[in-house]
């Protein structure tokens, strides 16, 4: 009785305790989320990279020695007048000069000493050749180099696995301008006396219409040789990381418990192994999409492509200084701007990174 008593006099058993509360979500600053946070920083540090592009670029052309009148007219017939202005401009105090220049970076008043047009108007016209060429030599370097390092790294010392990886490293320690003169000379100019199939240089035949039917194959056929070497190049490239990548994944426990669930090896592969093996290769192609805008100069040259490499080469040559400032910027911005694109993607696919 006296167990009741008591049991009735406390009002009853205790009650069971449940569970304990969920953690709440940890947040940053003025409430923002950790992905949030992340993605403020690296946008803040691509600002100040910009920054010190544009303070690196006003800075280090006004460094070079000579007259700088003499540099930014180079073979130009300027008159008087023009020449008294651009002195007075270049007298200025430079602090004064760069506050000029930072309000407007792209301005369309200063002219290329050898083409004598406007910078940014000829920078404008080669930019699409250049994302022409080189974007697709990405894609499909991406597309073969991704599946080739899964089918050489998931089956690692197999014959497929040595002959790829053979093959690989030698296409990917070879310069890009020697691997395009070799084809260039064996398809384009011809050897052993067989005729040479695919045109030698340039963009388009003379007198074709590029924005017609005929005119988008003539393009594309003109494409062959220097997408194929910046292909081969970038693939090999794109193949050793995936390998390396997958090899790295498959020694993880969580393949093996898949495989110990009963999953089939190629979903294994797919759903598991594959998707975590791909975030260096994506964070690769990502930041090689910023040498896009930059072209590839030397093959560019080779197939004398007018793009963007081409342009260098020709500002490179003169020099034209002027020219030469504004494809510093734009090459620059590409970089940057790709690679801020990069980590916030790979934030994206891998949470670790942003927590």
């Amino acid at each position: 009785m006296s167990l009741i008593q008591d049991v009735a006099g406390s009002g009853g058993p205790d009650p069971i305790p449940g569970p304990p509360p969920l953690p709440r979500k940890e947040k940053g600053s003025r409430g923002l989320s950790p992905g949030a946070m992340f993605a403020l920083r690296k946008t803040g540090a691509a600002v100040g990279t910009l920054f010190f592009v544009l303070v690196v670029n006003f800075f280090l052309f006004r460094m070079l020695p000579g007259d700088p009148i003499g540099m930014y007219t180079r073979g130009r017939n300027v008159p008087a007048e023009q020449l008294a202005t651009l002195r007075a401009e270049l007298d200025r105090p430079i602090l004064e000069q760069f506050l000029t220049y930072l309000r407007n970076p792209f301005s369309s008043t200063i002219d290329s000493a050898q083409f004598n047009r406007p910078v940014w108007e000829l920078v404008t016209e080669r930019i699409w050749p250049t994302l022409l060429l080189v974007g697709t030599a990405i894609v499909l370097a991406s597309i073969i180099g991704v599946w080739i390092g899964i089918k050489a790294g998931w089956k690692r010392g197999k014959s497929f696995d040595k002959i790829s990886t053979g093959v690989t490293l030698t296409l990917y320690s070879m310069p890009e301008f020697w691997l395009g003169m070799i084809l260039l000379i064996v398809f384009g100019v011809g050897v052993f006396g067989l005729p040479g199939i695919f045109p030698i240089g340039g963009i388009s035949s003379p007198g074709v219409d590029t924005s017609s039917l005929a005119g988008w194959l003539d393009v594309a056929w003109h494409m062959v040789l220097p997408v194929t070497t910046l292909t081969l190049v970038y693939l090999a490239e794109y193949a050793l990381v995936m390998r390396s990548s997958l090899v790295d994944e498959m020694d993880e426990d969580y393949l093996t418990t898949a495989r110990a669930k009963g999953l089939m090896d190629k979903f294994v592969r797919r759903r598991h192994a594959v998707p975590n093996a791909m975030l260096p290769t994506i964070t690769l192609i990502f930041l090689n999409l910023g040498f896009t805008v930059s072209g590839a100069i030397t093959v560019e040259t080779v197939f004398s492509w007018p793009g963007l490499g081409l342009l260098s080469y020709e500002a490179l040559r003169g020099p034209d200084v002027a020219l030469l400032q504004a494809i510093f910027l734009l090459f620059s911005i590409g970089v940057v701007l790709a690679n801020l694109v990069a980590d916030l993607l790979y934030a994206v696919i891998d949470p670790r990174v942003r927590q």
